[in-house]
């Protein structure tokens, strides 16, 4: 028996329970993995609540890393006693131990840890999609400004290097003048406290009225209709979130009036739905963190005991960076 956090009925924090749970051998094509370390993500929120409906009662928790203890038929990138990490479905990470589907699951370089490893799969790998695979119409370039909001949380600080790599100008939008700090201090080339300033306004005074060409958005309500405006034509707005609450519905007319923009809905999990997909990208996302070039910043630790207060830090916009659940 081992010791997993599972949810009976949709709600708050409070709804999670440490239960013991019976593992099993996994079956072909599955993995067993002990975790040492295991991520937090806002997607764990989205199935706690309801919000990406789950079948009840099920289990939270889509990033961690560990050891292999045991591998089924079939699955030949792996074996027992191999340093792993994934970022995957089915959840079901807040646990000791767990069988799960092999596909998404990485062997982890020697030269990243345990914690690194939880604290980067899910939020470098979306980093990744977005700013290698998400992009304009008309492509991005050393130079081009984008605009990526919630930029000192644990997906935006890995952009905000990311993108200084790549030579962009990332402007970020944060909720405080020390977050704002903390992504310049990242690589974000400009800053805006969304609390005090329009970000619209300053957006446009930064790129001289033209707008950037892409906003990576994953707060969803609040900030879609400011974003739409900071585009300039022929401009991307990448949803890839809901901090704030679902996006309501909206005319398509509307992106013709504000210059021919184009929208999409992104996941990782489209992104990595093979084995190969996922090494690929899993293998640039170490090359970066490895390199320096990207450093991830776990500002947060919790007990696997206490996720409930780590959901509620999270939901209450209080953490920064990226936060480890300890196992």
């Amino acid at each position: 028996m081992t010791l997993a956090v599972q949810i009976d009925q949709f709600g708050g924090p409070e709804q999670m329970k440490l239960v013991d749970v019976d593992v099993g051998d996994p079956a072909p094509g599955e993995v067993r993995i002990r975790h040492k370390a295991i991520g937090l993500n806002f997607i764990d929120v989205y199935h706690r609540t309801g919000l990406y409906p789950l079948s009840l009662p099920a289990r939270l928790g889509m990033e961690g890393a560990g050891i292999i203890e045991a591998v089924g038929e079939g699955v030949t990138h792996l074996k027992p006693g191999d340093r792993a990490a994934y970022a995957s479905n089915p959840p079901g990470s807040y646990s000791e131990v767990r069988v799960m589907p092999a596909t998404c699951v990485v062997r982890l370089p020697d030269a990243i840890d345990f914690d690194t490893a939880a604290a980067m799969m899910l939020k470098g790998l979306t980093a990744q999609y977005l700013l290698k695979r998400t992009r304009p119409v008309e492509g991005l370039q050393s130079g081009d400004f984008v605009l990526f909001h919630a930029a000192a949380g644990g997906v935006g600080l890995i952009a905000c290097q990311w993108a200084k790599a790549l030579g962009l100008q990332l402007i970020g939008t944060a909720g405080s003048d020390e977050k704002c700090a903390l992504a310049l201090a990242n690589g974000a080339a400009h800053a805006i406290n969304y609390r005090r300033e329009n970000f619209v306004q300053r957006v446009r005074d930064i790129t001289q009225g033209q707008g950037v060409k892409v906003v990576y958005d994953s707060v969803g309500k609040d900030t879609w209709d400011g974003s739409l405006d900071c585009l300039r034509p022929f401009g991307l707005m990448v949803s890839f979130g809901n901090a704030s609450g679902p996006v309501p519905p909206f005319a398509p007319a509307i992106l013709g009036a504000k210059g021919s923009l184009y929208v999409t809905r992104q996941t990782l999990f489209t992104h990595i739905a093979t084995r190969e997909r996922t090494q690929a990208m899993a293998d640039e996302l170490f090359e970066v963190v490895q390199s320096g070039a990207v450093k991830i910043h776990i500002a947060q630790r919790f007990a696997l005991r206490d996720v409930a207060e780590a959901h509620r830090a999270l939901e209450s916009r209080q953490t920064v960076g990226s936060t480890v659940l300890t196992v």
